[in-house]
């Protein structure tokens, strides 16, 4: 049995998730697509690596990291799309827990699209 502090403290975590991942559009919003063609492609690794990202670094002020269901470019799954107020959205494509990192820093943090990374990086089929 865990003592009535642990409780609290498993309480606070799970209520800060679930308030990152309300609807906010003043905040930036990180959508990963997580349709069954995401997660199969390991999108999951890359939603719990951004979500824990903004938590740990106690930025869900600023940030809302969600998961959504298809994006339709299944070929190229895991997708981020990153969509902050008054810009263009940017979708990321072929995502890895590392690279989700580096467009966290980046590009959330640091203002820079990680271009190498984006959908308008690819030759479309």
């Amino acid at each position: 049995m865990k003592t009535l502090e642990e409780l609290k403290e498993i309480r606070e975590k799970m209520q800060s998730q679930v308030s990152m991942r309300g609807e906010d559009h003043t905040r930036t919003r990180v959508l990963v697509g997580m349709a069954t063609c995401g997660i199969a492609s390991g999108a999951r690794p890359v939603l719990n690596t951004l979500s824990n990202l903004v938590q740990e670094n106690h930025m869900t002020d600023r940030f809302t990291v969600t998961q959504t269901g298809c994006i339709g470019l299944c070929q190229y799954e895991p997708i981020v799309e990153i969509a902050e107020p008054g810009k263009d959205k940017v979708t990321y494509v072929n995502m890895t827990s590392e690279k989700a990192e580096e467009v966290y820093k980046e590009h959330l943090l640091g203002g820079h699209i990680v271009q190498n990374y984006t959908l308008a990086s690819t030759k479309i089929k």
